[in-house]
C-alpha cells in the first residue's frame, strides 16, 4: 500500500469535531443535540449580506484579486480606522477565513523545525496549523485558577531559541476568553523587537469585550510595525463562519510580498463570499452593538448557571464567546463521549469540547471543558441543567 505522509498522520484531530460521528448517531436516534462545543453564531448576519446573496447579479462567479479586492480592502481600512487602528489597503491580504491567515504567516516566516511560542491552553488548530507547517509549538501554561492570564514575560523570555520565529496569542482568548490587557501587549511587543521575532495576535474576537477595559490591538504600537502580524475575520463578528473571509494585516513589506506569492497559489479568496463581507463591513454600528449586548448577556447566563452546578469551576471570561469549565471527573473527554453515547434528558442531550485538544502539553485539560454560549438565553440554561443531570448519572455509572 502506498506510503501516507508522517506528517498527515501526526496532524492532531479536532477536539471541536471529534465526537461528530457520536453527535451525528445521537441524532439519528432523535435526540436533541445542543451544540455548545463550536463557535457557530445562531445570530443573524446582516441583512444586507444575506441579501447580496440571495438577489446579485451576476452571471458567473470570476476570479478576483489574490490580495482581495480592492473596495473590500478600503473597507476594512474604514472599520480598523474606528478603533484608532491605521492600515493602509497594501497592509492587507484577504485570505479564506483566519485559518488560512494563519497558514500563510506561519509559512511565510518559518522553515521546518522553527518553532513559535504560544501561552496555553490556545485555539486547537494553532496545533494543527503548526503541524501542517512542519513547525513546532512551544507552549507556556497559563492557569485556569488566575482566569489563563498571560504568563510572566520571563516565563516566555525562557523558551526563546535561535529557532523561535514569533509568540502567537488569540485575543481576546479562545478558548478561555481572557483579554490581554494594552500593558502586556506592549510588554510581548518588546519581547519580540527584543530578539528580532514576530509577534502574531489573532484579533476574530475584538468586539466581544464584557469589561470595562478596552481591546489593545497589536498594530496600534509603532515600536512593533515591522514585527507585529495581526489575523482577523468576519465569521465570528458578523455571523459569516462560511462564507470564509479573513486577512493578515502587517506594515512589514517583505513579509506582506512573501504571503502574497502564497495568495498567488490558490488564486483568490471566493467571490461571492467577498461581495457578502464586504456589505456586512458596511453594516450600521446598530447591528454590531446589538451582537455584543446580546453576547453578553448570554455570557452572564451562562457563567451563573454552571456556577450553580456543584463541583462544577467555570472561568469568567472576558471576552470572545468562550468559557473553560472544570467538572468532577477524570477524564472530560469520556464524559464528553457519554453525554452523546449513554445519556440523554427528555430526548435532549449537550455537545462540549474537551478542552485537552486546547493544551499542548499532554498532561493538561483532561478535567476540562471549553463550552461556546452561542445559543440564544434559555437553551443554555436547559444545556446547564442537562449537563448537572449527566454528570450525576455518570457519577453513578
Amino acid at each position: 500500500m502506498p506510503n501516507i505522509s508522517k506528517k498527515g498522520q501526526n496532524l492532531p484531530s479536532s477536539p471541536i469535531r471529534k465526537l461528530v460521528a457520536h453527535a451525528d448517531e445521537a441524532k439519528s436516534r432523535g435526540v436533541e443535540v445542543l451544540h455548545l462545543n463550536i463557535g457557530q453564531p445562531d445570530i443573524a448576519a446582516p441583512h444586507a449580506s444575506m441579501e447580496v446573496v440571495r438577489h446579485h447579479e451576476l452571471h458567473l462567479l470570476p476570479y478576483g484579486s489574490s490580495q482581495g479586492a480592492l473596495s473590500f480592502r478600503k473597507h476594512l481600512c474604514s472599520y480598523y480606522a474606528q478603533h484608532d487602528i491605521s492600515i493602509q489597503p497594501d497592509d492587507i491580504i484577504v485570505t479564506t477565513g483566519a485559518s488560512e491567515a494563519l497558514s500563510f504567516t506561519l509559512n511565510v516566516i518559518c522553515d521546518a523545525g522553527d518553532e513559535i511560542i504560544i501561552p496555553e491552553p490556545f485555539y486547537a488548530n494553532y496545533n494543527g496549523f503548526a503541524s501542517a507547517s512542519s513547525v513546532v509549538v512551544v507552549p507556556v501554561v497559563s492557569h485556569f485558577e488566575n482566569q489563563f492570564e498571560l504568563p510572566p514575560v520571563a516565563a516566555l523570555k525562557d523558551k526563546i531559541t535561535d529557532k523561535t520565529r514569533a509568540i502567537l496569542i488569540c485575543n481576546p482568548s479562545n478558548p478561555t476568553g481572557y483579554l490581554y490587557s494594552e500593558k502586556e501587549i506592549k510588554a510581548l511587543i518588546d519581547l519580540a523587537v527584543e530578539h528580532d521575532i514576530f509577534i502574531i495576535v489573532d484579533e476574530v474576537y475584538r468586539e466581544f469585550i464584557y469589561t470595562d477595559a478596552p481591546h489593545y490591538s497589536v498594530l496600534k504600537s509603532s515600536k512593533g510595525s515591522e514585527h507585529a502580524v495581526m489575523i482577523d475575520s468576519v465569521s465570528k463578528r458578523y455571523s459569516l463562519c462560511g462564507a470564509r473571509v479573513g486577512c493578515m494585516i502587517s506594515k512589514n513589506k517583505a513579509l506582506m510580498a512573501t504571503a502574497l506569492k502564497f495568495a498567488h497559489l490558490r488564486l483568490s479568496p471566493p467571490a461571492l463570499a467577498l461581495m457578502a463581507s464586504e456589505a456586512a463591513i458596511t453594516a450600521p454600528a446598530s447591528y454590531l452593538e446589538k451582537v455584543k449586548k446580546e453576547y453578553a448577556h448570554r455570557k452572564e447566563v451562562t457563567v451563573a448557571a454552571l456556577e450553580k452546578i456543584s463541583r462544577v469551576k467555570v472561568s469568567n471570561p472576558m471576552g470572545a464567546f468562550y468559557c473553560i469549565a472544570k467538572l468532577p471527573v477524570d477524564s472530560a473527554e469520556d464524559f464528553s463521549k457519554f453525554l452523546l453515547t449513554d445519556f440523554q434528558d427528555q430526548g435532549q442531550t449537550v455537545m462540549l469540547a474537551p478542552a485537552a485538544g486546547f493544551y499542548s502539553s499532554p498532561e493538561l485539560g483532561k478535567d476540562q471543558v471549553r463550552l461556546a454560549f452561542v445559543l440564544e438565553s434559555s437553551k443554555l440554561i436547559r444545556a446547564a441543567e442537562i449537563l448537572e443531570k449527566a454528570l450525576e448519572a455518570y457519577s453513578n455509572s
